[in-house]
């Protein structure tokens, strides 16, 4: 619901208030409501104000208490504010305002760092205390809402946003090889700390950070499941079901606080089409509800208005359609891509960003089936993975996931650009070999529901909706509902072609067709097929100067690539030109030389 930032000095200077504004304005698509600013000693702080709890002036920020010595500022909502404010009073807080930012200053005033095991919700927040100089930083527990650093001996800045920093100035642009490394094999995904630039860094999912005035810092997780069979629901799919759908209505229903109406991107498909039933158990009635296609290439059909078109009417949604023409498609990625925090390649960001201009004109807020897949492991690569042995996961999830092995991508990239090792392998061994997990399959959702998932397509989400001043909710990674999902049996997700537990619970709610359906996604054939006017932009993009001059990549893949298109393709048949394409034009549209 907001933008944040800061800097917070080590060497005894002042913080540079100007960089800070920079770093603030750059976030308006974030917070258009309110712009607030804040300094004192060593630390300064920006905000941009996205109205959503508490629509007065009492609920901006950066906010201060002066008498608790603490000043705050929060992106996101604590789903749950009101039951901890509820508790905060009966030991004798008293507040000023309904909003859940004052929530969080005064929870961290009683619990301190522990304050963080009692909110719901999606948050990223820094809080500065006054008589110490000490200043927290903290993430939510899934990583919904984005928090990225960069910092010398002298100084560190924070902000919600990558560019957002650049704007500050002063930061290491070079790019990382080990996170290039990640983002050719895994799809674009460059999971925390790491981004593709070697001066930024972003503070992990369920993380805070403590940060000293000598600038040293301590990093704490403060959750993780365990992926093991711990709950007292044993096998019974019946029971499993009760307890997902009951876990799910809880989800929802959280996910609808707000002091400003709430709708549903409703694709039509299992997940989405699950929330707009969760409300409508609820008792909401003429849910504001949204669905987009695009025109069909080379065969390839760019919509499922059919099946959204069914669940509106089941329903009896306040729905409405839009329809995007090819042409607009290549004025679209420069905007799509522009609002991206880090580069990304999935061919529905233009679609959700398209979406979200549209959405925004009616809604402030939109719930979203995002996560649904890695939490009941509904992707086809997660059988594969599942019957391999514990010991052989960290092969298994390779052979099903990687885009290309080390030596494939070494001959594509220029060899400055290229890791000194197999860092993609290296990071899902370390990640398979942690404690917990019982079977090969709870070891990979682990590490794509807590490592990957969070900058994609969590990010994608978050960075799609924000640039246009919308805030989407994603109530199947509620945290409660992830535990349980965590411990459910793996034959209950994998089954019925995965996400079986969900399957159930809409056999009884939803129109069959939308349950036994080919699973979608939200299609852009435009891109995916690498089709004009997308091809000529992407040729503009790798043929221009500082393409050349950057030279990431072998010049001759590249000219190959471009001269057929459709030739080269990842393991799972995504367009290796696009993902090349998807990084040049981030890094020219951010300036990055």
């Amino acid at each position: 619901m907001c933008g944040l930032s800061g800097e917070v000095r080590f060497d005894g200077g002042r913080p540079d208030l100007a960089a800070v504004e920079r770093m603030t304005d750059v976030m308006e698509p974030r917070g258009p409501d309110g712009r607030g600013a804040w300094s004192q000693g060593a630390v300064a702080l920006g905000h941009r104000r996205l109205k959503i709890i508490d629509l007065s002036e009492r609920g901006a920020q950066p906010m201060t208490d002066t008498r608790l010595g603490l000043t705050a500022v929060f992106n996101g909502c604590i789903y749950n504010h009101r039951e901890v404010r509820g508790r905060l009073e009966g030991l004798g807080h008293r507040f000023f305002s309904e909003s859940d930012t004052e929530v969080l200053v005064r929870a961290y005033a009683e619990w301190g760092l522990e304050c963080v095991d009692s909110l719901v919700g999606m948050f990223a927040f820094a809080v500065v205390e006054h008589r110490t100089g000490r200043v927290v930083l903290g993430r939510d527990r899934l990583g919904i809402k984005p928090l990225y650093v960069t910092e010398d001996g002298e100084r560190l800045r924070f902000a919600s946003t990558l560019p957002a920093l650049l704007a500050g100035g002063g930061v290491d642009t070079s790019l990382d090889p080990v996170a290039l490394h990640q983002y050719m094999t895994w799809h674009g995904t460059v999971p925390a700390p790491r981004t593709v630039l070697a001066g930024v860094r972003k503070i992990p999912p369920a993380t805070l950070r403590v940060v000293e005035p000598d600038g040293s810092h301590r990093d704490h997780c403060y959750w993780q499941p365990s992926y093991t069979r711990h709950s007292d629901i044993g096998e019974d799919p019946a029971l499993w079901r009760e307890a997902v759908h009951e876990a799910l209505r809880t989800a929802v229903r959280r996910r609808t606080v707000a002091d400003v109406p709430v709708g549903v991107l409703l694709s039509g498909g299992l997940d989405s089409s699950l929330i707009v039933a969760m409300l409508a158990e609820e008792g909401r009635e003429d849910v504001p509800t949204f669905a987009m296609g695009f025109e069909s290439v080379n065969g390839e059909e760019g919509d499922e208005f059919r099946y959204s078109d069914l669940v509106s009417r089941t329903f009896g949604t306040d729905h409405q359609k839009f329809m995007i023409p090819s042409d607009r498609l290549a004025t679209a990625l420069d905007g799509a891509i522009g609002a991206m925090n880090e580069p990304m390649v999935s061919h529905d960001t233009v679609a959700f960003h398209l979406l979200s201009e549209q959405v925004a004109k009616d809604v402030k807020v939109v719930l979203c089936g995002q996560g649904a897949d890695e939490v009941f492991a509904g992707y086809h690569w997660y059988p594969p993975i599942a019957a391999a042995t514990r010991q052989g996961a960290a092969a298994a999830y390779a052979d099903a996931y990687f885009d290309r092995t080390h030596e494939e991508l070494l001959a594509m990239l220029h060899p400055g650009a290229a890791a000194a090792r197999d860092a993609s392998t290296e990071f899902v061994r370390a990640h398979m070999a942690a404690p917990g997990a019982d079977t090969a399959l709870d070891a990979a959702l682990r590490m794509d529901v807590h490592a990957l998932m969070a900058d994609d397509p969590v990010k994608r989400v978050d960075n799609m909706t924000m640039d246009w001043g919308l805030e989407a909710r994603v109530p199947f990674l509620d945290h409660e509902l992830v535990e349980l999902a965590a411990a459910c049996p793996p034959a209950l997700k994998l089954e019925q072609g995965g996400k079986a537990v969900l399957k159930d619970i809409g056999r009884k709610i939803l129109p069959a067709e939308v349950v036994d359906r080919p699973k979608g996604y939200f299609p852009v054939p435009g891109v995916r097929n690498m089709a004009e006017p997308v091809l000529a932009r992407v040729r503009e993009a790798l043929t221009a100067p500082e393409a050349r001059r950057r030279g990431i990549f072998d010049q001759r893949h590249v000219d190959a690539m471009l001269a057929e298109p459709d030739r080269y393709r990842a393991r799972r048949g995504a367009s290796t030109l696009w993902q090349v394409a998807s990084l040049e034009i981030w890094l020219q549209l951010h300036g990055v030389r």
